[in-house]
Formats: C-alpha cells, sequence, structure tokens
C-alpha cells in the first residue's frame, strides 16, 4: 500500500508540475534582422527572410521590422508603389496569407503593406497575457503612425478585421476604401455561442493540450478551407514554421481566446468601440467572402448591414480565403482602388 501512495503522489506531483509547464505565461521574443531599409518614412530594420519563406514571393518584396515599442517588432512585407493598401490577416497565419493577391494588383500604382499581428509569423513573440484586443490594436495603429500613411486602402480578415479597424479608428480619416473578407466587427449584447473549436480550447489546460501539446494547429487548418487541398504542407510550414522555432507558441490560442463569447469578455469593450466606427463610416467598399468557411460563414448578412452598399462577392472558400480565391480578391481591391483614385 505505501508504494502504491508514492506512486500515486508521484504522479499527481509530476501532472501538477507538466500542467505548469504547458499553461505558463511565456515569454517576450524578440527577432533581429540585418542592416536597414529605407522608405519615405524613415530608416527600418532589414529582415532577410529564410529560404522557405523567400521562395514564396519576388525579390521585389521588402522585408522589414517596424519597432512598436521597445523589444516589439511587427514584421511587414512590401511590394509595389503609389497608393498604401494595408491588408491584415487572421490567426495563426502572417502577412503572407496576401501573397497570391498584392502580385495580382497594378504595383505601379500601389504600395501593398502586409504587416503580421505580434505573436506570429516573423514578428516579435510576446506572453500569452499580453495578447488582448487592445495591445493588438494598439501596435498596428503604431506601425500606420511611424511608417507615415495617410491615405490607405484596407482589407481584413478573421482577427485582421477587428485588429485592423479598430487602429483605423484611431486615425479614422486615412480610410478611404475597403475590401472585408471572413471577420466580424459587431459586439455582442447577449451571451453567443462561438465555434465548438474555440469554446473547447477557452477551457483551462486543454486548450493548451489541444494547441500546444497533441495537435499542430497549423497542420490541421486545411479542414477550414472549403478546398482542403488548398492548405499545403508547404503553406502550413509557412506559417508554422516561424512560430514553433522561436519557442513561443502562446499566440495562436491565446488569439483564440480573444474572440468575445457575450458583454462581459475583455475583448467585447474594444469590440463596442470598433461597431461604432465600422457604422459611422462612408467609404466605397466590397465584400468578398468564403461561403464554406465553419468559423465565420455563417456572419454574412450582418455584415452585409455594416456595409449595406457594398457588392458582395460570393466564394466557395473558406476560412483563409486568400488562400483559395486571390483572383476574386484582388479584382474586388482593384474596383475600390478605382474609386479612390478616380
Amino acid at each position: 500500500m505505501r508504494i502504491l501512495f508514492i506512486v500515486v503522489i508521484s504522479i499527481i506531483f509530476l501532472i501538477l508540475i507538466f500542467s505548469f509547464y504547458i499553461t505558463r505565461n511565456g515569454k517576450i521574443v524578440t527577432p533581429m534582422g540585418s542592416g536597414t531599409i529605407t522608405l519615405s518614412s524613415g530608416a527600418y530594420e532589414n529582415f532577410p527572410l529564410p529560404d522557405y519563406a523567400a521562395k514564396m514571393v519576388s525579390t521585389d518584396y521588402k522585408s522589414y521590422f517596424v519597432e512598436v515599442e521597445p523589444g516589439i517588432k511587427v514584421h511587414i512585407l512590401e511590394v509595389g508603389q503609389g497608393l498604401p493598401i494595408f491588408l491584415m490577416h487572421g490567426n495563426p497565419t502572417s502577412g503572407f496569407l496576401y501573397r497570391k493577391i498584392a502580385d495580382k494588383l497594378p504595383l505601379d500604382k500601389v504600395r501593398v503593406i502586409m504587416p503580421t499581428t505580434i505573436g506570429l509569423g516573423f514578428s516579435s513573440k510576446i506572453p500569452a497575457s499580453e495578447h488582448t484586443l487592445e495591445n493588438h490594436i494598439n501596435w498596428i495603429h503604431s506601425v500606420l503612425t511611424e511608417l507615415e500613411i495617410t491615405e490607405l486602402v484596407y482589407a481584413g480578415q478573421d482577427w485582421g478585421g477587428p485588429i485592423g479597424m479598430g487602429a483605423l479608428s484611431q486615425s479614422p480619416d486615412i480610410l478611404k476604401g475597403a475590401v472585408i473578407l471572413n471577420t466580424g466587427f459587431n459586439a455582442p449584447t447577449l451571451n453567443v455561442d462561438i465555434s465548438p473549436a474555440h469554446a473547447t480550447v477557452k477551457i483551462p489546460i486543454i486548450g493548451e493540450l489541444i494547441i500546444e501539446v497533441f495537435f499542430s494547429i497549423f497542420d490541421r487548418l486545411g479542414t477550414t478551407q472549403g478546398n482542403p487541398k488548398s492548405w499545403t504542407p508547404e503553406i502550413a510550414e509557412l506559417y508554422g514554421r516561424p512560430v514553433y522555432e522561436s519557442g513561443n507558441l502562446k499566440a495562436p490560442l491565446a488569439m483564440m481566446r480573444m474572440v468575445t463569447d457575450g458583454p462581459n469578455h475583455p475583448s467585447t469593450p474594444s469590440m463596442q468601440k470598433i461597431e461604432k466606427y465600422v457604422e459611422s463610416l462612408q467609404i466605397p467598399a466590397e465584400i468578398v467572402w468564403g461561403m464554406n468557411d465553419p468559423i465565420l460563414g455563417k456572419l454574412l448578412p450582418s455584415m452585409q448591414k455594416n456595409f449595406p452598399d457594398a457588392s458582395v462577392t460570393k466564394t466557395s472558400a473558406g476560412h483563409f480565403l486568400q488562400e483559395e480565391v486571390p483572383e476574386e480578391i484582388a479584382e474586388a481591391l482593384v474596383r475600390v482602388i478605382d474609386k479612390v483614385i478616380n
């Protein structure tokens, strides 16, 4: 009996240690570049892309960091010159999500800027507790300020919607047009049902086990696509490898937990401000929607209420529609750009 008791106590102790380890907050990981890139707004830290990422874009792309706080750097992909086109991705991807779209835009007329949210891609990694909607909004607004952008056309998907619109709401006059992809801008007034995946990972320890221990979220995102084959191992590596190699895997789970499920959620006050800003917009806008998105596909009617005059392009794509229907998104952007320029 004594041996059994010792075994049981030892198992409990190991479980407690393991639980403590997987729920740790994580630390700041600051990426380092090499040399500088000079833009009209100043000099920035150049970041040479590793081979697995560099092969996904042409040599015309610039890759650099904007430091928004000491040690907190936003990675930027940029190509073209002219009217700024500011493209915001969702969790857990990066600015590379828009590479196929950028290549289809008139790069002699537009400057395509593709930032990567803090915690993902080649941007700085931070403790889980620092992943708040308010923080992400402020960091992206700092990018807009640092780059001295005075006007732009915007597109956003998933968290790139609220984060991008939240940042723009702090400089409301610079937004001249928008293309809205699968995202949401409305704050809940009652408790709401979120996707089963998001609801499950909100459970402490369970979320860590699913996202950080047993499964690679990057390898499983084909299940969110209209065509699962659109999510190749090469694409999974593009988004996942920088996160895994940083040693801080906290962002994907932390950002899933940022999704508001009711009026008392920490993200709700920021969502309320974003919703109010969106309601005030009088700009050229289009909606391109992935109808086979199991996470946000059902939100199209509410998005149409936000932009009642916007034309809607319904596609067979899923959640990360940039990987499936880049032509349709690029065409919508060109139409909005033409209205802004002309």
